[in-house]
Formats: structure tokens, sequence, C-alpha cells
């Protein structure tokens, strides 16, 4: 995979960690499409291939909403992405594919399987119930730090369980329920960032996982040489309410950027000494859940000397 300058630098400030951060999004804007979107289906298609169970789920009654999902994107990409998705007989292909990928025989008739073809983007649908919104079908083929069967049919204050500050209870996990509740017509979008030792998008991390590391508090990077190994993951979210089925559409697109761009950017400077602001913010629960607790100074060394030889 080859790499060019970022295209979100969500840790210059303007998008901080532990917070919910909704901003309005254009509709024309709604997904994003690079030089990447066919690896990214490649390895889509791999996952599918070899783990179908641990990176597609559905609840029973969710095929009409999510081929309300794929319609939308049928309607959209064509549109506004004219070189990379065409129209066919089949549907909507995507330009240097096949017109029919080949996927496990128990995801053929998925919707939201086909519609996540289409895009680099994850595809989850939340669906209202007595308990809140509740995680009723994905497509999670690259997850930040969790695991899609571990999260399915949970409402949203369990799904956020772990972070710090969002548990059941709290005021933000009242709050998300509450913009989940007044989501109408409008798309909405945020930020979320995280780094980790090499550039693997498919990332999970199971909650037994997440307790031993954050007991342990491992090293990344063994070696030392965080410019050789560190990525920056940065997540693109959008929440939107589907027309007919009410349920909410959650997309999360997945940027990696190598830690080492940073040092040909010509905001370095800048940008280094936010993100060492946003690094040093952190407090000690917020480090163990993201995994920066023993390396958070060697991150912070790299970034100093980055902005002082800017």
């Amino acid at each position: 995979m080859s790499f060019r300058q970022p295209t979100h630098t969500p840790y210059d400030g303007s998008s901080k960690l532990f917070t919910i951060g909704l901003k309005p999004l254009d509709p024309a804007n709604w997904i994003e499409v690079d030089g990447h979107l066919l690896p990214y289906l490649a390895e889509k298609r791999r996952l599918y291939d070899e783990i179908p169970a641990r990176v597609f789920v559905e609840e029973d009654g969710t095929r009409a909403a999510q081929q309300e999902v794929l319609d939308l994107l049928g309607a959209y990409l064509p549109e506004r992405f004219p070189d990379t998705h065409r129209r066919s007989d089949a549907g909507v292909t995507v330009v240097g594919t096949t017109t029919h990928p080949t996927i496990p025989s128990s995801l053929i008739g998925a919707p939201l399987v086909a519609a996540s073809l289409l895009v680099q983007e994850d595809l989850i649908l939340m669906r209202r119930g007595d308990d809140g919104w509740r995680l009723a079908a994905g497509s999670l083929c690259f997850p930040s730090s969790w695991v899609l069967t571990e999260k399915f049919g949970k409402p949203l204050q369990r799904i956020h369980q772990p972070v710090p500050g969002f548990g059941p209870g709290t005021r933000p996990a009242d709050l998300i329920n509450r913009m989940f509740d007044g989501l109408q017509g409008q798309s909405v979008e945020r930020y979320n960032w995280s780094i980790q030792s090499g550039d693997a998008l498919y990332h999970p991390l199971s909650n037994v996982e997440r307790i031993d590391r954050a007991t342990s508090r491992p090293t990344r990077f063994l070696d030392g040489d965080v410019m050789a190994h560190a990525f920056i993951r940065v997540e693109r979210q959008t929440l939107r309410k589907l027309p007919a089925s009410r349920d909410v559409l959650f997309t999360i697109r997945i940027h990696l950027d190598p830690l080492a761009v940073l040092a040909r950017h010509p905001e370095r400077a800048t940008l280094a000494v936010s993100f060492v602001d946003q690094l040093n913010a952190l407090d000690q629960t917020q480090l163990d859940y993201k995994g920066l607790t023993s390396d958070r100074d060697r991150l912070t060394a790299v970034l100093n000397h980055m902005a002082k030889d800017a």
C-alpha cells in the first residue's frame, strides 16, 4: 500500500479523543473514495472468505433495511464517483473488479454484504428497541480494537461500556441515545484516532485482550523504532437515519497513515505539537484503553523532534 499526505488530521485538535464531537455532514460527501479502493475491497473479500462469521452479523428481519442501504449507495455512488462506480444490468459495479465477486454461500443474499463491496467503509445498522439503539446488523472488516460478535445485539450503552466516561448511566451515553433518536433527514460525522503498530486494516481486540493489555501495558514497538512501525489510524464515522426502516446507518472509514508521513507534511510542526498536546491530555484510564501507556513518551519524543526540525 502506498502512502500520500494524510486525508484527515483530527489530532490537530479539531476532534479530541473521548468526546462525542458530532458535526453536520454535507450529504454529497457521505462516502469517501480514494486510490486505495481496490485494495480495501480485495481485503474485504479475503476476510469474507476466511472468517465470514467474524466480519458479518445480522438479526432476522433486517434484510429490508440492508436493501435500503444498498439502494441508497446504488443511487449515490455512480453520481458522485462516476470514474470508479458504474451502473450495469447487475446493479452498480466497481471499475476494476469482477461483476460478481466470490463470497461464501452463507453471505450470499445479504444486501449489506453486497453494499460493503462497493465502498471502503464498514457498515453498521443500529435499530431502536426497548433498551435503546442496538447493533442489529453489520459488516465490519476493519475493526479498530473491538470485536463485532461481542457487540452484536447489544445496546449503545453496553457497546460503549469499556470506553472511559461513556458507560451505562453516564451523561455521554444518554446524549448519544438522544442524538440517535433526534436524527431525521440530516447526516452527521465525527472522527476518532489511535496509534497502532503496522498497517493491518483488520485490527480486532476482544474484551479479554483489552483487559489484559490495560493490565500488562506492553509496548507496541519492541525494537524502540517508533518511526518505522507506528501508524496513525483515523476513523471517519457518519450517521444517518434511513428513511424507510428508521434504522440508523453507521459508517466507519479507516485511513491508515505512517507516522513518518507527518515529517513530510508542510504543516508538520503545528500538527506534531497538537498531537503531543492531545497525547499528554490523556489520563491513565484513557491511556490504558488506547494501549498507549508504555509508548506515549516515545511517541511524544518523536513528535517533539519532528516539530523542532520543521
